[in-house]
């Protein structure tokens, strides 16, 4: 199996994959790789399925050396950290390529490898980003917006009066108390937002047709109503990280 690690500020998301697919997947919080509990969580998740390589991308470095080492320990493997050195599957057409998150890149060779070029992949986390793969497949860059909850705990924390709440599908546009106006204006505002987007990006790359995958945590509700969507993918950051292992050991780099 190959390990997969995906380290974000909150959560690191684990997954177990084969040559075919992600199989398995987990997660632990990321502040345990700064102490020996996050050992514990990826035994435990691994359990006695025999690891033979391991990819992993981190927006956090302070965890980084901590994490290769502990995974280069318990597997006795040689962890491939994917960045814009070490991606394949896409070429990087980006000014300065040092400064893309590593997610980033992992979603943009997933989401070229399961749509095609042009196409983007728009993540939903604590911020929204879309990726962008041009005609000729290459990362051209992309886009960063608030996340969906962020807007609204940033509504409930600046504000005397306005509640916090949870995010789902409201019943009508015209909010009849204020958690459904506040509903309204989060979720079918931020489709608003993301379709807008989604054209802005079409004119630019100057296509009629941009293959759109989502993922993220709010995906399937957001991707309600989106126009393009191809796929809601879970794993579609894992599943980058497979592809790229993969890539190097084609070319004989565990050997």
């Amino acid at each position: 199996m190959i390990l997969l690690l995906d380290v974000g500020n909150t959560h690191t998301h684990l997954g177990l994959a084969n040559d075919r697919r992600v199989a398995w997947r987990g997660g632990l919080p990321t502040v345990a790789w700064r102490s020996g509990a996050a050992v514990i969580e990826l035994k435990r998740f691994v359990g006695a399925r025999r690891i033979e390589g391991a990819a992993w991308c981190s927006v956090v470095p302070a965890v980084n050396a901590r994490l290769a080492r502990r995974v280069a320990g318990l597997f006795r493997v040689r962890p491939l950290e994917v960045n814009h050195h070490t991606v394949r599957g896409i070429g990087i057409r980006y000014p300065r390529p040092e400064t893309i998150g590593a997610d980033r890149l992992a979603n943009a060779v997933a989401v070229r490898a399961s749509v095609g070029a042009p196409a983007v992949a728009v993540d939903f986390g604590t911020a929204v980003t879309f990726d962008v793969v041009d005609g000729a497949g290459d990362y051209v860059g992309g886009i960063i917006a608030p996340g969906l909850s962020a807007m609204t705990d940033y509504l409930h924390e600046k504000t005397a009066l306005l509640p916090r709440v949870t995010v789902r599908e409201p019943r009508r546009v015209i909010g009849r108390n204020t958690e459904e106006a506040m509903r309204v204006g989060a979720v079918r505002g931020y489709r608003c937002l993301v379709n807008g987007l989604l054209g802005e990006l079409r004119r630019e790359l100057g296509v009629r047709r941009l293959p759109v995958v989502v993922t993220g945590g709010c995906a399937r509700l957001v991707a309600r109503g989106l126009e393009g969507i191809r796929a809601v993918a879970p794993d579609l950051t894992l599943d980058g990280l497979r592809r790229v292992w993969l890539a190097h050991r084609e070319e004989g780099a565990f050997a």
